[in-house]
């Protein structure tokens, strides 16, 4: 079909209406010429009245101006008042002029006629275009498709998949909906065939090729469980397109939106401590370091929802704290929060003191490191530099311009390295808690695993795979991770800032450990393929990592919370000379020197 306009749309209507309305009156008159006398010139008079009366009413009830292949209640009761209204007037206004050839009969009658005609028109093109929309061309690539959700959700979408152009690669099978009062009954002509328990059954009776879930406020733990009735069936699961999409009318498979394996394995959203963290962000003066970073740059977000006065966003590459900036000028310019970006290495120990000095940041949140494990084994000296000296920089210059609480990012592999990143990191936690008393900065770290989506993630990697098509590459088939989302990492380094009196090391509940070839397979199933289709290869661990996680030894690990999926890590504390001591005097040979780095921070941990 070509495609028109609104106005020409409008016009259309218009049109159509007026012509409808006039062969209406024309009907109603020879049909009712046997039984009364009405002459041409009162008909043509009684036929303008019912135009120009229907083109102000529709006007007011927006009958032209709505999307008439979304025919539905709405558009008929627009119509209704519009007509009703339209025939009322015209027939005051014939008899306020005292038209005595004026015949209730014959009004009522061409009001009824109209309205079967105006509202006819509307339902015959309606199932025009669902016919049109039903045509493939190649009917390989139909998706027949069960939608879990009978209620507003699934109506909105069905009526949505039967109105757009171009959602011919959709066939809607039925629904499924736990409600029991609407088991076998039917929505937009398509009956609901069961319950959620149902859908194994349904998808091999019905042959279905995709699942799409209506249900907005569903649970986590419902989406989960959703996905694991489908873990042995291949059929693609996705979920309504947004608002706009569906506006559009031209909704297809590709504006379906896929649920990320972060859906899955995330968990519900942590409660937060809001009165005690506006108390301590709140027209306060935030800096962030690493601010264009994964964690970074969300705890710029998380921050910013407690206006503070000022967030000081400083990262070493350019690009990323454009970025940053950017988005947060846009997402929040309704806040009053003065936004800086700030483009600064942490080794620069001048820079960092300079920038302190000048902003007097009341908190500190420190996210900058070099986080990839086989990156630092290559480059040891690096991860020294940046992570120890970094880390020392950013804390003394914290210090010096008495910020009041310093909250250093750190990581599950900092427990128990085998690795050059967790012993540096380690390393880090030891300077940061060894600094707290010595002035009235409150050091603290917050140790946590694996955030999900994350740069340098397997996630991204995964997904990269997944559209290469395969295959993907897990380094070893045993191997496990902790994982969070990024939203509740910050969210609960934030929490744990509030918290901290200074020299504790906070760790994180991270749930259950993952197998990474799990986490494989789900985001191929989330895919729509199966692992026949793309296969999984085992590439042999890299240099540096461990085939498990822990975020503490046994002896370190305290019982009792000090707040939801937050505990206090009873590590042992290191004395701040005795670690600078040590990286001043590191060998200059890198093998030497890693091996040298990984001995001391497991020392410090006996």
């Amino acid at each position: 079909m070509f495609e028109l306009t609104r106005k020409e749309k409008i016009e259309i209507l218009i049109v159509v209406d007026s012509v409808m309305i006039i062969f209406a009156n024309i009907i109603a008159h020879f049909f009712m010429k046997p039984f009364i006398h009405n002459d041409l010139d009162f008909l043509v008079i009684a036929t303008i009245t019912m135009v120009i009366m229907y083109l102000i009413f529709g006007t007011i009830f927006k009958v032209f101006s709505r999307i008439n292949r979304y025919l539905n209640l709405k558009e008929i009761k627009a119509i209704f008042f519009a007509l009703t209204l339209t025939s009322l007037f015209t027939m005051g206004g014939l008899i306020l002029f005292q038209d005595d050839r004026l015949s209730r009969r014959f009004g009522f009658f061409t009001y009824i006629l109209t309205m079967l005609l105006i509202m006819g028109v509307r339902l015959l093109w309606r199932m025009y275009v669902e016919y049109h929309n039903r045509e493939v061309k190649d009917p390989s690539i139909v998706k027949r498709t069960l939608i879990v959700g009978a209620g507003e959700g699934g109506r909105i979408l069905i009526n949505s998949f039967l109105g757009s152009k171009t959602a011919g690669d959709i066939n809607v099978v039925g629904f499924v909906d736990d409600d029991p009062n609407k088991q076998k009954t039917y929505l937009s002509g398509e009956k609901v065939l069961g319950k959620i328990a149902d859908l194994p059954k349904l998808v091999d009776e019905y042959n279905i090729d995709m699942v799409t879930i209506a249900i907005p406020s569903l649970t986590r733990k419902a989406l989960q469980n959703i996905f694991e009735l489908l873990r042995d069936k291949k059929v693609m699961v996705n979920t309504m397109p947004s608002m706009e999409a569906l506006a559009s009318g031209r909704v297809n498979i590709s504006h379906l939106t896929e649920i990320d394996v972060i859906d899955l394995l995330g968990r519900e959203e942590v409660k937060l401590d809001v009165d005690s963290i506006k108390d301590k962000l709140t027209d306060k003066t935030i800096l962030i370091t690493g601010a264009g970073g994964s964690i970074g740059s969300e705890i710029c977000r998380q921050v910013t929802q407690f206006n503070p006065a000022r967030l000081i966003m400083l990262g070493h590459g350019e690009n990323s704290i454009y970025q940053i900036h950017g988005e947060m000028l846009t997402r929040f310019k309704d806040k009053s929060t003065e936004f800086i970006p700030v483009i600064a290495d942490i080794q620069d120990r001048k820079r960092i003191f300079e920038i302190m000095e000048k902003y007097k940041p009341d908190t500190v949140y420190h996210a900058a490191a070099h986080k990839h494990v086989p990156m630092m084994e290559y480059n040891p000296r690096e991860a020294v530099k940046n992570n120890v000296f970094g880390t020392k920089n950013v804390a003394d210059a914290s210090k010096a311009s008495h910020v009041e609480h310093f909250v250093m990012i750190s990581t599950d592999k900092a427990n128990n390295p085998p690795n050059v990143m967790g012993s540096t990191k380690r390393m880090a936690e030891m300077i940061v808690t060894g600094l707290n008393g010595s002035g009235i900065t409150k050091f603290s770290a917050v140790r946590f695993g694996n955030v999900l989506g994350s740069r340098g993630s397997v996630i991204p990697l995964f997904k990269k795979q997944l559209a290469q098509g395969g295959p993907l590459t897990v380094t070893d088939f045993r191997m496990t991770r902790y994982f969070m989302t990024i939203p509740e990492a910050s969210r609960l380094v934030i929490q744990a800032g509030v918290l901290a009196k200074g020299g504790e090391i906070f760790v994180l509940d991270m749930g259950e450990s993952v197998k990474i070839l799990d986490l494989a397979k789900n985001m191929i199933r989330l895919s729509g393929y199966s692992e026949d289709e793309i296969e999984i290869i085992e590439t042999g661990i890299r240099p540096g990592e461990k085939l498990y996680e822990e975020l503490l030894l046994d002896k370190e690990r305290k019982e009792e919370k000090v707040y939801d999926k937050i505990f206090v890590g009873n590590i042992k504390g290191y004395s701040i000379q005795k670690v600078m001591d040590f990286v001043d005097h590191l060998p200059k040979d890198d093998h030497e020197l890693a091996k040298e780095v990984v001995c001391f921070a497991n020392a410090s941990n006996k």
